[in-house]
């Protein structure tokens, strides 16, 4: 096949045999010639014949555009392609062909051809398209508008293209329709939208109702909330002015189309990349007397992401920092739980379902004590009501809910239980074993720990048997039973809970049938009555000493799932039965056997301490599996829908010796299609609980400001969010320990929370409605309609300068002088008649602006715009710390450096500004003045304060000026780079600096004869996108980034002969990260309890990490490691290079290779550590941890600790 070269290929529809549609190019050509070739690009439709092994050509058009690059096949009836050109659109198919010209660019093959034309100009370059109907495509331009192309046909031959505009929207990286009536907008520069499209003459009813969005489209209440809610950048470009985009009725009356469509939002994924650059500062909420880790929470990445109208900064916290309402001192509390109470009710209704606009207030917090209980009324006030209610308050609480649908209360506490109908009690239960009428509790077995699920409540003994209370709604008391499955058993409970599963259709009721693969999920139940199916089904999970877990159904205490080994944390979990038949369990047990000889450390400690389950509201939700090991492990599964035929046939013809259940009770009630598939957490460090400590650490929420979830207390506590059927796992520092959390609405709190730290404090707090928690980091964006280039944060003033281009139209003849040399002021332009003159022209205007966060937590205002010069670009932000000569002291300054664009012909140049920022009397406005401003020769592309000295990179060289408080004088220059700076770096008096292809140079300053010197440099060719110093202690190393995607970490050795006398630097580390690093930002690191054993001078070390953002939006850390932890870690690496299954089988090792594009590179030292595949090591089984660490000569405490470390040390936000 003669084809030169391929743009892109199509399956072409409406043939017998596959037919391919290639693009393809005749003659090469490009912009520069195409005065003479212009029309070079063809398509041929080649039959593709598997049988015969033959392509032939069945069709081909030539004469096509040199800049055509996209084919799009027309679907059926119609049939053909789209070639999409920048200035054109052609449609071809084997019997007809027309056109359609996009701008005044657009020319004929022979020139003399007379083109259809658009009724407005458009350019279709980077251009994406897809179907909404069989005659009309979507398009979105590289502006971010959404054009509607109708094919006018008559039969099956297409007469005309007209091309009408629709909408506006982001800027598009992809489009895919989705089904008759969704298409995805996906976007690397903004958020990517779900759309739901309507096409009809009656149609722009749906875009006039869409306030009630879950009643158009099957989403769920909480998601359409969410949306209402969400401060996505792209969600507000759609709301205002001509940018109404999506969301409008405006529907589309071309009489060529006749169709009118209507567009509404459903849905947007977040995203905050490209990450060009990113500052650290204080948040607007920070605790200044906090310290450690807590203090550390006190700060967020400003990060400026986005391009044109999607531009914005954002902000990016890695934890949680709840909105305080009231504070109270409260020591020695053990936990708090709040009811609600309904006097009168007409009916049983399902309290149980999560409503988002349930106004129903709690109606009191019950606060347990070491040795009392506390009452409190939530009403407009928190009244203590102690003395005035029937609740037991003269010993402590161990679990307060509600039954009989919020009816009444139950409270349990160590010797009992009681019954409350408000304030008064109906019912006390005494649940002392010995009977003893003191009710002293300590002298029998004793309530140790609680669960309610209406109408049971859940309740394990000091002795380790269970009790059961059985709630009758129609008397609203409870009786007492002992469960008979736990009596028979041997096995000693460690954990046990109750799961509602909720629902007209129950979900685990659907695991225990095969009907649904059949008939549908919707019509497996065929319930008894309508009040039974609303009431749902409830289960006991229990969990024994020896790491087995169970789950009963309730109240007959039937077994419907078991799994072996439970404590293990195995990658799935089935029913014991299913994995009986496929893998002997006398095999097991040997290989357990000589997995546990001779380690230093073994399972047989490990037990479940705490276990919950839960399915939270959600259209296609599923239940998440929860447990927490004895030495901190969070375990976390999803249960899915999972179908064997074989070895469910297996099942029902079998009998098994050790089965609990009677085979012929066990197909028709086991869950056997239930399983369970464990899920990564990014969770911050571990408690270690010894054995006998139980307190409750989970708790479950269903709606905290519109969120719903689960909370962790304990030494690092963290919020885990269901989104999508996703968890969300973000911690909260900012008080430390938390000993006790629960869910508050009432007048004042809405949907609120409240907890209680270790130092005894209890706070009344609701989450922050600015960010969006559905990332891997809370993030809030501010939109700032144009693009943000760097941004840098000045501390003494909380202010945030950022440097912000947006493109303005400009007639020709402004842009062609703002193009021109000064000194010679005059404009080529006669051969430019007087209309093109006045054509307008696009171009990019820069401007610095001064933000400030909202005291609030609100959007982020305004304070000052600097705008520049025409033609004049601002390539660095810098606050620099210069001493004024004059004075001898010490002045904070924005210094900016621009560069003027205009063109090759005329010579480069750039300024360099400095202003003073402050504030008026009364500190309501922000006052920018400029104090010095500089032209020099070449682009001022880098600046940064050197001991009082500001050093400037201009053009290929830097110089060092003093600053006299009225001018800057130079003292000192360099004549490096050869080209570009990229990057400057200041450590103490080193200077860091990378060139744009040559790689970074290492200088020195000496006050002393004020001189400039080059200490070292690399002799590569490399392509620098950012520098950065790391320092371990008393050793620095260098660090760059490359085009190539890779990280290298050189250091300076003068003394080794590898360093040409200590011209060259060596080469300490290298990496490929697999995306573009932009930006590397320098933070202490914290110190951790390794750190504290050998030292105690201070919560800092000498230790930075350095923090780095990426053109996909991704963030990383490079952290230095002490060599025996890096020897450990090297050897646990390299042992899961094949222990792991890696995605796609692609092995890590070869993926981290530096990346040198062909070029010859020496391969430096393997000293550096993924922790990408570290973390691989916490979701392998515990039997292959121990053997794991067992072979690297460590053990698995050793292994975690040191992973634990290196998390906490870099916890910076």
């Amino acid at each position: 096949m003669d084809m030169t070269r391929c743009y892109g290929c199509v399956k072409y529809l409406g043939y017998i045999e596959p037919v391919m549609v290639i693009l393809h190019e005749q003659e090469l050509t490009w912009a520069g010639r195409v005065s003479w070739k212009h029309h070079t690009c063809m398509i041929s439709a080649l039959s593709i014949s598997t049988t015969l092994k033959q392509h032939p050509l069945i069709w081909s058009a030539n004469n096509l555009p040199h800049d055509a690059y996209k084919l799009l096949a027309v679907p059926s009836p119609i049939g053909g392609v789209l070639v999409i050109s920048a200035n054109s659109i052609h449609y071809n198919s084997q019997s007809a062909s027309c056109m359609l010209a996009l701008n005044n660019y657009a020319v004929s093959a022979d020139s003399s051809q007379d083109m259809p034309r658009s009724n407005f100009n458009v350019e279709l370059d980077a251009a994406n398209a897809t179907w909404l109907v069989n005659d009309v495509a979507l398009l979105s331009t590289k502006t971010g508008e959404l054009l509607l192309l109708a094919l006018v046909y008559d039969g099956r031959v297409v007469q005309r293209l007209d091309l009408s505009k629709s909408k506006a929207s982001v800027l598009a990286s992809g489009i895919a329709s989705i089904g008759n009536s969704l298409f995805f907008l996906g976007s690397r520069l903004g958020d990517s939208l779900l759309v739901q499209f309507s096409c009809g003459v009656g149609s722009s009813g749906l875009a006039s109702n869409l306030k009630d969005e879950g009643g158009d489209i099957e989403v769920d209440a909480h998601t359409a909330k969410r949306m209402r809610r969400s401060s996505s950048d792209a969600l507000q470009d759609m709301v205002g002015g001509d940018e109404l985009s999506l969301y409008g009725s405006a529907a589309n009356n071309t009489e060529s189309a006749q169709k009118n469509f209507s567009f509404a939002v459903r849905d947007s994924l977040i995203n905050i990349g490209p990450l060009k650059d990113f500052s650290y500062g204080l948040r607007i909420n920070a605790d200044p007397n906090a310290t450690g880790i807590a203090k550390q929470s006190n700060y967020e990445l400003v990060c400026c992401s986005g391009h044109g109208k999607n531009g914005a900064l954002c902000i990016l916290r890695q934890s949680i920092r709840p909105e305080m309402i009231t504070e109270v001192e409260l020591p020695g509390c053990k936990g708090i739980w709040t009811v609600y109470h309904k006097n009168t009710r007409g009916s049983i209704a399902d309290s149980s379902r999560m409503v988002p606009d349930d106004d129903e207030y709690h109606a009191y917090l019950i606060i347990s004590l070491e040795a009392r209980t506390m009452v409190l009324e939530t009403g407009d006030l928190l009244t203590e009501v102690t003395e005035t209610v029937d609740y037991f308050v003269h010993g402590r609480t161990i679990a307060a809910g509600n039954l009989f649908g919020r009816r009444r209360v139950i409270q349990v506490y160590e010797s009992g239980a009681r019954i409350l109908d408000g304030s008064f009690m109906t019912q006390d239960l005494n649940l002392v074993v010995n009977g003893n009428e003191s009710g002293n509790a300590s002298e029998g077995c004793t309530v140790l720990s609680a669960s309610i699920s209406d109408p049971y409540v859940l309740l394990t003994m000091t002795d380790g048997s269970i009790r059961l209370l059985v709630g009758d709604s129609s008397s609203c008391s409870v009786s007492v039973s002992a469960p008979a499955a736990f009596g028979s058993s041997k096995k000693c409970v460690s954990s046990c809970t109750l799961y509602h599963d909720k629902g007209v259709e129950p979900w685990l009721r659907m695991t225990s049938t095969d009907a649904w693969l059949s008939t549908g999920v919707g019509e497996t139940i065929d319930g008894t009555d309508g009040s039974l199916q609303d009431q749902g089904d409830i289960y006991c999970v229990a969990c024994y000493d020896n790491g087995d877990l169970e789950i009963f159904d309730v109240p007959n205490f039937i077994s419907v799932f078991y799994v072996d080994k439970f404590v293990s944390g195995k990658s799935h979990l089935v029913d014991h039965q299913i994995s009986d038949l496929q893998k002997p369990s006398e095999v097991d047990q040997n290989s357990q056997e000589l997995i546990s000889h001779g380690r230093n450390e073994s399972s047989q400690n490990m037990k479940v301490i705490e276990v919950a389950m839960q399915r939270w509201s959600g259209q296609h939700s599923r239940p998440f599996l929860f447990g927490i090991l004895t030495d901190g492990t969070i375990l976390c599964y999803h249960a899915y829908l999972f179908e064997n035929t074989d070895s469910a046939s297996k099942i029902d013809d079998s009998v098994s010796i050790d089965n609990s259940v009677s085979s012929s009770n066990m197909s028709s009630s086991r869950l056997r299609n239930l399983r369970f598939l464990r899920v990564p957490l990014d969770i911050q460090g571990r408690d270690d609980m010894p054995n006998g400590t139980l307190s409750r650490r989970l708790s479950i929420f269903k709606n905290i400001s519109g969120y719903q979830g689960l909370f962790l207390c304990g030494s690092r506590p963290a919020w885990f969010m269901v989104f999508r059927e996703r968890l969300r796992v973000h911690p909260q520092l900012c008080d430390g320990p938390i000993v006790a959390f629960t869910v508050l609405h009432n007048v004042n709190c809405n949907h609120g929370l409240i907890y209680v730290t270790s130092q005894g404090v209890l706070k009344i707090c609701q989450l922050p409605s600015t960010s969006n928690y559905d990332n891997y980091w809370p993030v809030q964006k501010v939109p700032l309609k144009g693009t943000p280039h760097q941004v840098t944060y000045f501390h003494e003033k909380n202010l945030y300068p950022v440097i912000i281009s947006a493109p303005v139209q400009k007639p020709l003849n402004q842009v062609l002088s703002s193009m021109v040399d000064q000194d010679v002021g005059h404009v080529e332009n006669h051969n430019l008649s007087a209309d093109e003159l006045q054509q307008t022209y696009s171009v990019e205007e820069f401007e610095i602006r001064i933000l400030e966060p909202e005291k609030s937590g609100g959007p982020w205002q305004t304070r000052a715009t600097i705008a520049m010069h025409s033609s004049e670009n601002a390539l660095t932000i810098r606050v620099v710390t210069l001493l004024n000569a004059t004075t001898k002291e010490n002045e904070t300054l924005l210094a900016v450096g621009t560069a003027y664009v205009q063109g090759e012909d005329v010579a480069a140049r750039g300024r360099v500004l400095l202003f003073s920022v402050g504030k008026d009397a009364d500190n309501s406005q922000t006052l920018v003045s400029e104090v010095y401003s500089k032209e020099l020769k070449g682009a001022i592309s880098a600046l940064a304060s050197l001991q009082g000295h500001l050093l400037i990179a201009s053009g290929p060289k830097i110089i060092l000026h003093k600053w006299t408080g009225a001018e800057l004088n130079g003292i000192a220059f360099y004549d490096v780079p050869p080209l570009y700076v990229v990057s400057l770096n200041i450590v103490k008096n080193f200077i860091l600096l990378g060139d744009i292809h040559k790689s970074i140079y290492f200088l020195s300053w000496k006050e002393q004869g004020a001189q400039l010197s080059l200490l070292a440099k690399d002799f590569g060719s490399l392509d620098c996108y950012a520098t950065e110093f790391l320092i371990d202690g008393s050793t620095l190393s260098l660090t760059v980034s490359d085009d190539q995607k890779n990280i290298q970490i050189f250091y300076y050795a003068p003394k080794s002969t590898e360093s040409w006398k200590g011209q060259k630097l060596l080469s300490r580390a290298e990496f490929h990260v697999g995306a573009h690093v932009t930006k590397f930002l320098r933070l202490q690191m914290l110190s951790t309890s390794s750190d504290k054993a050998c030292s105690t001078v201070s919560d800092k070390t000498n230790r930075f990490a350095l923090l780095f953002g990426t053109l996909d939006g991704s963030i990383g850390c490079i952290a230095p490691l002490d060599e025996l932890t890096f020897r450990r870690l090297q050897s646990l690496q390299k042992k899961l290079g094949d222990a792991v299954p890696h995605v796609g089988g692609l092995n890590p090792r070869s993926f981290r290779q530096f990346h040198s594009n062909g070029k010859v590179h020496r391969r430096g030292p393997d000293s550096i550590v993924d922790c990408e595949l570290l973390c691989h090591y916490e979701m392998l089984p515990l039997e292959e941890q121990l053997e794991i660490a067992h072979q690297i000569g460590t053990t698995r405490s050793q292994i975690l600790s040191n992973l634990n470390d290196l998390s906490l040390g870099t916890s910076f936000l």
